[in-house]
């Protein structure tokens, strides 16, 4: 009987053992089948250049809950030990500005307004997964700002814009350089003198374009390298430079070499990805747009994004030129903005300058069935995420507040103000003063942690890809930086806050690819974002893989999330080559802090053709 007990005893422990045996061979089948599954990505062990028509495409789909659980019991998935790296060709690819997408998706967009140049992001199942590589020669750029007129060709071995803009002034070659004389198309003498005289024809005092700090936030729409901006820099005005990636393609990516504050982007059929009242000045220096096409929807966009009282500077032949077309155009412009109750307050040679409204009285004034029509009061203005444009006049509502400059302090005083506008989201200025002062004592830290690493100047392009109020940018104010405050689109709503004190910053999805070009950052600060994407559903590697395909070599990463995020992210940093230089903390709480946060600090090597350069 004993003897027969225990063979009963044996086979139901060989039984627990081979069930036991099933249930772990049927996790790692469903790890291995996740992975190699269509639409996901798979790494080899070594690196490789990647050939053919397309990158590798795909994206990490790992179940999650299967993650969290081996995370919870201790036990890790392998990750990457390299990561493959893109082809040669791929070196400036913007993933959701890529032409040939277009082509390979047989997508239609309308030419006629612009729609190919403006965002298409590939599908999860052709998202490439691999590092995007410097071009050869690569260099670590040209410090600020001396930057400003100069950068390395082989960063960016372009050089058309030099032999088609000569005449102009905008970009020389000089041996191993490009140089930029701070010329333009319309500015050939050098923008400095062309902003002495918009200053002149407002007979602002002074000659000062930001009249005392009221000028602050300019957009420069077609800004060509965006010397225009570069120089409104000396004036203690920041300007958004935009340009899409079209026939002059590079122009924005020599503007963020120089360290000038700019980005990608198209008056098309989308609203600009800004909210409404957000800038004192819009310009146009031969910006070859057709204002007047679609019932004039661009110019009421301009008029959507500019303050009470905000100005136009144009200059292009139409304000002019006497010739039959160009007087054509410039009636039909002229009768346009009439309409829509701007005012001319200025006119000297090739420029013309306009004024907004500062209230609704004019608008109220016309005769029934003036076009454009006023919006339906149900529009929100400040909706700009993938947002059409809409050809109808903004008015001003009872909450806004209809002073010039929507009765914002002068520069530097509104950077730390209180911006009325908060009341429109619900914060109050005493959560404010204290956001304000939670990212002062952060940013301190930070620069500690850095300290032994960071040099003079090395820092010029930063994107804070959780900008909430502004207070990690704000916190920047006494070094010679310029931040892209990126705010997600669930808080969108307080892009508004970073404008009101003026800052710029635009409104970004992290489940795509952001509009710029590689290695265009020297810091990237991420604030919860891994978290933010993980709830979403969307993948984490894609999002590391998207950081480091922005940031340029020897530049940092400063990463603050949960600690389980810390501990997954730590495993892809060799994989990356951002290991560079590394550092982590437990930062003290403060009323930001949500749950137990870890903040990792990382370099991102110089690497060329596979190989790293130490």
């Amino acid at each position: 009987m004993k003897q027969k007990n225990e063979q009963i005893h044996t086979t139901r422990l060989l039984t627990y053992l081979l069930i036991g045996l099933i249930g772990v061979l049927g996790l790692v089948c469903l790890y291995y089948g996740s992975s190699v599954a269509p639409g996901s990505r798979r790494y080899d062990d070594t690196d490789s250049r990647l050939d053919g028509s397309d990158p590798v495409f795909g994206g990490f789909s790992r179940n999650r809950d299967l993650v969290d659980l081996l995370d919870e019991q201790g036990y890790y998935l392998e990750v990457p030990k390299s990561i493959p790296i893109c082809d040669m060709k791929y070196s400036e690819l913007i993933p959701c500005l890529d032409r040939n997408l277009i082509y390979q998706l047989k997508l239609k967009p309308n030419l006629t307004v612009m729609e190919h140049y403006e965002r298409h992001c590939p599908p999860p199942e052709r998202r490439y997964n691999c590092l995007i590589p410097p071009p050869k020669g690569y260099k670590i750029p040209i410090r600020w700002p001396a930057s400003r007129d100069e950068v390395w060709k082989a960063n960016i071995p372009h050089t058309h814009l030099a032999e088609e803009k000569s005449d102009q002034h905008w970009m020389v070659v000089d041996g191993e350089k490009i140089k930029f004389p701070g010329g333009g198309t319309h500015f050939h003498y050098g923008a400095d003198k062309y902003i002495v005289g918009l200053a002149q024809m407002l007979k602002f005092p002074g000659d000062k374009l930001n009249n005392g700090g009221h000028i602050r936030n300019v957009l420069d729409v077609g800004c060509g390298v965006a010397s225009f901006g570069a120089y409104l820099l000396h004036h203690d005005i920041i300007a958004m430079s935009l340009a899409p990636n079209d026939v002059h393609e590079n122009q924005i990516q020599f503007a963020l070499e120089r360290g000038i504050p700019s980005t990608l982007g198209v008056l098309g059929t989308k609203r600009l990805p800004y909210p409404s009242r957000s800038f004192e000045l819009a310009h146009c220096s031969r910006c070859r747009i057709d204002w007047l096409q679609r019932d004039g929807i661009l110019l009421l966009e301009l008029d959507r994004l500019l303050r009470p009282g905000g100005y136009f500077a144009y200059s292009s032949p139409e304000a002019y030129e006497q010739d039959p077309e160009n007087r054509k155009i410039w009636n039909a412009m002229y009768s346009l903005l009439k309409r829509m109750c701007w005012k001319v307050v200025a006119k000297r040679g090739q420029t013309v300058m306009w004024s907004k409204p500062l209230s609704n009285s004019c608008y109220l004034k016309r005769d029934p069935g003036t076009l454009p029509p006023l919006c339906n009061s149900s529009d929100d203005q400040d909706a700009s995420w993938n947002v059409s444009m809409k050809a109808c006049i903004t008015p001003y509502s009872a909450r806004v507040h209809k002073e010039r400059w929507s009765g914002l302090l002068p520069w530097p005083q509104r950077l730390t103000a209180a911006p009325p506008r908060l009341e429109e989201i619900g914060v109050s200025s005493e959560e404010f003063h204290e956001d304000t002062k939670i990212w002062h004592f952060r940013v301190i830290e930070y620069w500690k942690q850095m300290k032994s690493v960071i040099q003079k100047n090395s820092i010029r392009n930063v994107m804070d890809m959780n900008s909430n109020l502004g207070g990690f940018a704000t916190a920047l104010k006494d070094k010679d930086v310029w931040v892209m405050n990126v705010a997600s689109v669930k808080m969108s709503a307080r892009l508004k806050i970073i404008y009101d004190r003026g800052l710029i910053g635009t409104v970004h999805d992290w489940c795509e690819a952001f509009s710029t070009y590689p290695r265009t950052y020297d810091l990237l600060h991420a604030w919860a974002v891994f978290s933010e994407i993980k709830e979403r559903g969307c993948s984490p590697e894609d999002f590391l893989i998207e950081m480091d395909r922005i940031l340029r070599p020897d530049g940092f990463v400063i990463i603050r999330d949960k600690h389980s995020v810390i501990n997954y992210i730590q495993k892809f940093i060799t994989a990356l080559r951002w290991d560079g230089w590394l550092s982590e903390v437990e930062p003290r709480t403060d009323a930001l802090t949500g749950g137990e946060e870890r903040v990792l600090i990382a370099r991102k090597k110089l690497w060329t053709d596979g190989f790293m350069t130490i």
